[in-house]
């Protein structure tokens, strides 16, 4: 059996033992060596789309058009729902967009992302996009609005609906035709030119790649990587039955691969433990294969 065909198999099973349907793609950034699973397959982004976001908003820096030490106002009444940043805070608050975009990709603040949109707009965002070639990303409505629609969809038994299959069918967030969206290969696209700067002005890359390392979030893709020396640097994004990431996972003898794992489960529990470490165990499974293929050893990085 070939190394491809073993890791094939392995992914296969990974998903289907967390009870997901899962799509994945990585790449190692300096030799181009990928490992596709549905890589071209259309997927909801969720808070995946704010690393698009985010380097809009460095972009339009870089360019002149904001500063991003300007302060905005965010008032108690103004909130895009969601459990933590700004969406949780009950005062109103004044801060700089580069601290917004903190409070974005840290702990994906929904808020925080509404009030970059707001000074950016969707459009900047799909021109940022396809000016790099991801052909098949597109961001369709805010993160207010993209709440909005699952609210309507639940209709009058509210958030207490969402464990209703049924319900969940019908919810247009979840359809990558009328969501937010992109392909794992697109997102591993943008996270390697955000590594090799090419995605914004070379100034502006520290910083993105500085945010994307202080996600707080350690129990999706970092899971698979339980190494001081091995270093994850990522994006959730999470709906009802959606648990994705993307990531570069950086070695110390120099290795660098882009992973993008998005997954939808079967059952509509909001707590899978599966599901979610399964995003650790597909990513792992994929670097050491691209590892394998350089003759770098699969595990750690240093032994």
């Amino acid at each position: 059996m070939s190394a491809v065909s073993t890791t094939q198999d392995l992914l296969h099973a990974a998903f289907a033992e967390a009870g997901v349907t899962g799509r994945l793609h990585a790449v190692d950034i300096d030799s181009g060596a990928d490992v596709d699973f549905g890589a071209d397959q259309p997927v909801v982004t969720a808070s995946v789309h704010k690393l698009c976001l985010l380097v809009t908003l460095h972009q339009r820096a870089a360019a002149g058009e904001l500063d991003l030490t300007e302060q905005v106002e965010c008032p108690a009444d103004l909130r895009t729902p969601g459990p933590t940043g700004l969406s949780a805070m009950l005062d109103p608050v004044r801060m700089s967009l580069r601290d917004i975009a903190f409070l974005m990709m840290t702990v994906s603040d929904n808020t925080a992302a509404d009030l970059l949109l707001a000074r950016v707009g969707l459009d900047a965002v799909n021109a940022t996009t396809a000016a790099l070639g991801l052909d098949r990303t597109h961001a369709t409505h805010t993160f207010s609005e993209l709440l909005a629609t699952m609210k309507e969809d639940a209709g009058p038994a509210g958030a207490q609906a969402l464990t209703d299959p049924h319900v969940i069918a019908r919810l247009r967030a979840l359809d990558p035709a009328g969501s937010n969206r992109s392909t794992p290969r697109d997102m591993t696209r943008l996270l390697a030119a955000v590594w090799r700067d090419e995605a914004c002005a070379p100034e502006q890359g520290p910083a993105l790649r500085r945010l994307l390392g202080l996600q707080v979030w350690p129990h999706r893709m970092a899971s698979g990587f339980p190494f001081d020396d091995v270093h994850v640097a990522g994006k959730t994004g999470s709906l009802p039955t959606l648990r994705n990431e993307v990531g570069v996972v950086e070695y110390p003898d120099g290795g660098r691969y882009a992973v993008a794992v998005f997954t939808r489960a079967a059952g509509t529990a909001a707590i899978l433990p599966a599901a979610d470490a399964v995003i650790g165990t597909a990513s792992r499974t994929a670097v050491d294969a691209l590892r394998g293929r350089t003759g770098r050893a699969p595990g750690r990085g240093m032994s």
